[in-house]
């Protein structure tokens, strides 16, 4: 696969999947959180809409550099992210992204406790496993018919500078 296509595939990944886990960093280690991606291959970026009374901002502001984790299991697709998290006070970027289900939080994209993360990835790590459990079932009773161990896509490992 070319790099083009693998940087085809990283956004591909995210688009699917949507929610990631976001790492950041404070004084007594790390810390994970799902959030709701909004993807912006064009931007070069990924927008989340957040809460400005959340722990992530202050943590960001102390160190933007972060890693998202998105895995699809059915496509058996793992996909970690690294780069850096800006965040934002732009109500208008809020509303550009702004979906439906973010009612449930805040009410509206104007809301004074709304925010807004840009992330900026600089390199994708994809794991790409087989694509189906067929492939897989497959594999496991070539295997126990051989001896030999099954070829697994050998998760076919890749990094992306994106």
């Amino acid at each position: 696969m070319s790099e083009v296509s693998h940087l085809d595939r990283v956004w591909q990944v995210i688009e699917k999947v949507g929610v990631c886990m976001m790492t950041t960093r404070f004084a007594d280690g790390l810390r994970a959180r799902p959030l709701e991606a909004r993807p912006d291959p064009a931007a070069h970026a990924i927008w989340f809409v957040t809460d400005a009374r959340g722990a992530k901002d202050d943590e960001i502001e102390a160190h933007a550099e972060v890693c998202l984790v998105f895995i699809d299991p059915r496509d058996k697709a793992y996909l970690s992210l690294t780069g850096r998290a800006d965040v934002l006070d732009d109500h208008a970027r809020a509303a550009e992204i702004w979906k439906k289900t973010d009612e449930v939080w805040w009410s509206g994209p104007h809301d004074r406790n709304v925010r807004v993360l840009k992330f900026t990835p600089a390199t994708a790590e994809l794991w790409d496993g087989p694509a189906s459990k067929a492939v897989a079932a497959f594999e496991f009773a070539r295997a126990r018919t051989t001896g030999e161990k099954p070829n697994l896509g050998e998760n076919r490992k890749v990094t992306v500078k994106m």
